[in-house]
């Protein structure tokens, strides 16, 4: 049956190689292809060249939605970030609708459409420090101590990492002798 196999095979591929027809049909040219090329282009962001006046902008259109109390705006680069002020006492499903509410206000402005929008107390407060450092002219140093604050809110601490303070015997002594005096 091995003497048999080998021929075989050959004989199974001439025929699929003798198989193939030889076709007159090439790829299609373009000027030929009837189909509609439509290329994709997403709308690029507007430059922000005046980041103030941008920021007082959003500010505006957040604080004219209805259930905003305040917003602060900081524009980075070609970003703009807005926190908004929410009655403390609202549940999470309305404060969802109100910042859904000021994206869709956002999304009608050139410089608003691609806004960063929170309704997060700690960061619209930070937000708000932020601006006021950029006002006093001290916009990176400002926005450097936030992020750190933010970043060291944000890095968990291990209890398994902490180690207690080993007392130090030289202060320990003098603290008893100034006690005795």
């Amino acid at each position: 049956m091995g003497k048999w196999l080998v021929p075989a095979m050959i004989l199974c591929l001439l025929a699929t190689g003798c198989n193939t027809v030889a076709r007159n049909e090439t790829s299609p040219s373009p000027q030929n292809d009837k189909r509609v090329r439509v290329q994709q282009s997403a709308p690029q962001k507007k430059q922000i060249s005046n980041p103030t006046q941008v920021a007082d902008r959003l500010e505006k259109l957040a604080r004219d939605v209805p259930g905003v109390k305040n917003a602060h705006c900081v524009v980075f680069k070609n970003t703009a970030i807005v926190g908004i002020d929410v009655a403390g006492n609202l549940e999470r499903s309305r404060v969802g609708t109100i910042k859904y509410a000021v994206a869709e206000a956002f999304r009608k402005d050139p410089y608003g459409i691609d806004a960063i929008v929170t309704a997060d107390m700690d960061l619209a407060s930070r937000l708000k420090e932020v601006q006021a450092d950029w006002r006093r002219g001290r916009p990176i140093a400002g926005f450097a101590e936030e992020m750190a604050d933010i970043i060291g809110r944000i890095v968990p601490q291990i209890p398994r990492d902490v180690q207690p303070e080993q007392p130090d015997h030289a202060k320990t002594d003098k603290q008893k002798l100034n006690q005795r005096l």
